[in-house]
């Protein structure tokens, strides 16, 4: 019998997000620099299993991957069946520095994609002294909906399949089989109504447009990188934006689309693996 015992460890911890005691999951690897890993909108933390599972990463870095509350194996707040689950920009800084000061992750770095890399703009504006560097995955100042929220929380329709079906064409072409249906199988188990409340915070409640000033990266290195394929961020988008914060770097990486961690995690380290190691070495 051939076994395999990955190294990922999950464990959960309770602690208060803006006076709410929240149980959270999250799952870790390796040791090192504290590499924190924030997941897009009505997903979980599987989709950073790969880099989880990456040796020449693990060997430098603790990586670790939670789910917000309300999403994969998190909880929401105690009370939760009497409120509608809408993110905000300030409610989604706050749990990202609860959850590292629960840990006491002492100057870690951030990686975030999708909504992770909306709010990792916002954590540079506000809390670039807290950061050893910050990664932004498909990220942007703002982004022109081009999806109707209307569909993602319905009783005539299955809230998991519409929301895969939503997300699908933003997977490259290139991208493996193995990892687009394993993406798009984590959307399809999401809590209801939850990627229609994270997309609250995407369109509605975190235009950062002309809201970036000062962001010091020579205190904290801003990485930014974009999958060409991606429709949602596109490459321009975080063109654009990168215009606004001087030292911002920007790559904007190949045969991949908005998932590029979990959709074609091989093609991704290619682009990851040289900012982890210019990180590693300031």
């Amino acid at each position: 019998m051939s076994v395999t015992l990955e190294p990922i460890v999950g464990r959960y911890i309770t602690f208060a997000i803006q006076g709410k005691q929240c149980r959270v999951y999250f799952e870790e690897a390796g040791s090192g620099i504290p590499l924190v890993c924030l997941h897009t909108a009505g997903a979980d933390n599987r989709q950073y299993r790969h880099m989880m599972n990456d040796p020449e990463i693990t060997a430098r870095y603790r990586v670790l991957a939670f789910d917000m509350p309300w999403h994969g194996k998190s909880y929401p707040p105690e009370g939760w069946q009497d409120t509608e689950y809408k993110l905000s920009t300030a409610l989604y800084v706050d749990t990202v520095m609860a959850f590292c000061a629960a840990l006491e992750l002492e100057c870690p770095v951030v990686i975030g994609c999708s909504i992770g890399g909306r709010i990792v703009l916002q954590l540079a504006h506000l809390h670039s002294d807290k950061f050893r560097a910050l990664i932004g995955v498909e990220a942007a100042d703002h982004q022109q909906p081009w999806y109707d929220t209307s569909w993602l929380h319905r009783g005539d329709v299955h809230g998991g399949e519409v929301c895969a079906a939503l997300v699908s064409g933003l997977v490259a072409p290139q991208s493996p089989a193995v990892h687009r249906h394993e993406t798009l199988w984590q959307y399809m188990q999401g809590g209801p109504g939850i990627f229609k409340g994270d997309l609250y915070f995407y369109r509605v409640d975190s235009d950062l447009r002309g809201k970036l000033t000062g962001i010091r990266t020579d205190l904290c290195p801003l990485y930014l990188l974009t999958g060409e394929y991606d429709f949602s961020c596109t490459p321009e988008d975080t063109l654009r934006t990168a215009e606004s914060i001087p030292g911002a770097e920007v790559t904007v990486m190949r045969e991949v689309g908005h998932f590029p961690m979990s959709e074609n995690p091989a093609q991704f380290r290619k682009y990851l693996l040289p900012v982890l190691k210019r990180i590693e070495g300031e």
